[in-house]
């Protein structure tokens, strides 16, 4: 009797366990698609991308990215992504977001996220991740405005656009903060936040454009250069190279470009860091664990979701005051009491 009691507990646990097995949930699937610079751009779609990655880590996640080559892809891309193969289905970047929003309506069931885009009001089944990449760019323009020898810096874009503009606004609006509390008169070239014209390389992969643009600036009188255009940056950080950092210094944007473009990291002041990998992760794990709901995501300097990168090789060189006032308006800004609008 008492082998039968024990022989028929062990298929009850070996029921139980095959049940688990059966019952247990599959790892929950991500994909991801590029707006036109490529997963490789060192830049927003690289970041969202180490977002998956993390993602495929920490989370088991199965994950898969489609590269755009140009607009007419987005559509195909998306539609191979539907029939359930993906949980969640992520587009990066604004020039997504007519089309995610089209895919979005019809396919109610289907959760979606967008990167630099959301929606108002906002649909159920979407997640949009934003960022207050104008408070980070404050902080650039003022570093920048205490850091030129020349009393010129300049900026452009990739497409005259509210996620590349947002970073030309809070750059401009940091130097006249700057001359404002200094007594300065530092000149600002290539955007005007009030009238809304500036210089745009109307594409976001051109290095010869990057370049090009630089070099109109720098011979403008500008020795320091915020190209907020993706991929086209790596040319003007080629020519800041050339000319050698004391001439010409960059500000990265979307990433560390010291870290992610080593081979240029020497001509980067700091970089205007967006944190799509957290918020990317954020959205999947929020699939993952059945918290997902539809609305808007926002990073800013108070949540970590936007910030400064290190100084890296211009840590000495920055002037300890001048690092201090920075903390001081950085803290003035995550309080509420400074607006960079």
């Amino acid at each position: 009797m008492q082998k039968l009691i024990k022989l028929a507990g062990a298929v009850s646990v070996a029921t139980l366990l095959l049940g688990g097995v059966a019952m247990a949930a599959d790892p929950v699937s991500a994909c991801q698609v590029t707006d036109t610079g490529g997963v490789d751009d060192r830049s927003f779609n690289e970041t969202a991308w180490h977002g998956m990655q993390k993602a495929e880590t920490e989370l088991g996640a199965k994950v898969k990215v489609l590269e755009s080559q140009s607009e007419v892809d987005f559509d195909p891309n998306i539609t191979s992504l539907l029939g359930g193969d993906c949980d969640v289905i992520l587009t990066i970047g604004f020039l997504l977001g007519d089309t995610t929003q089209k895919f979005a309506e019809a396919n109610p069931d289907q959760k979606f996220s967008i990167v630099d885009y959301s929606y108002d009001p906002v649909l159920p089944n979407v997640v949009g991740q934003t960022y207050a990449t104008d408070e980070a760019a404050f902080l650039a323009g003022y570093l920048s405005a205490g850091m030129t020898k020349t009393g010129t810096v300049g900026v452009f874009g990739g497409l005259n656009i509210p996620p590349v503009t947002i970073f030309m606004d809070g750059f401009v609006r940091g130097v006249k903060y700057y001359n404002t509390a200094k007594s300065a008169s530092i000149n600002v070239l290539g955007w005007d936040p009030d009238k809304k014209e500036g210089l745009f390389t109307n594409n976001f992969d051109s290095l010869d454009d990057g370049r090009t643009f630089a070099q109109s600036l720098y011979d403008e009188g500008a020795d320091i250069v915020l190209p907020v255009a993706g991929t086209v940056g790596q040319g003007s950080a080629a020519l800041a190279d050339e000319l050698g950092a004391d001439k010409l210094k960059i500000i990265g944007v979307d990433a560390d470009l010291f870290e992610t473009n080593p081979d240029r990291g020497g001509v980067y002041l700091t970089s205007i860091v967006k944190r799509m990998d957290n918020t990317v992760f954020d959205v999947v794990k929020s699939v993952a664990d059945g918290t997902f709901k539809g609305g808007v995501l926002q990073g800013n300097l108070a949540n970590g979701g936007v910030d400064l990168a290190p100084l890296h090789a211009f840590e000495d060189a920055v002037p300890a005051e001048l690092k201090a006032e920075l903390a001081d308006v950085r803290a003035q800004i995550v309080a509420g009491t400074l607006s960079v609008k």
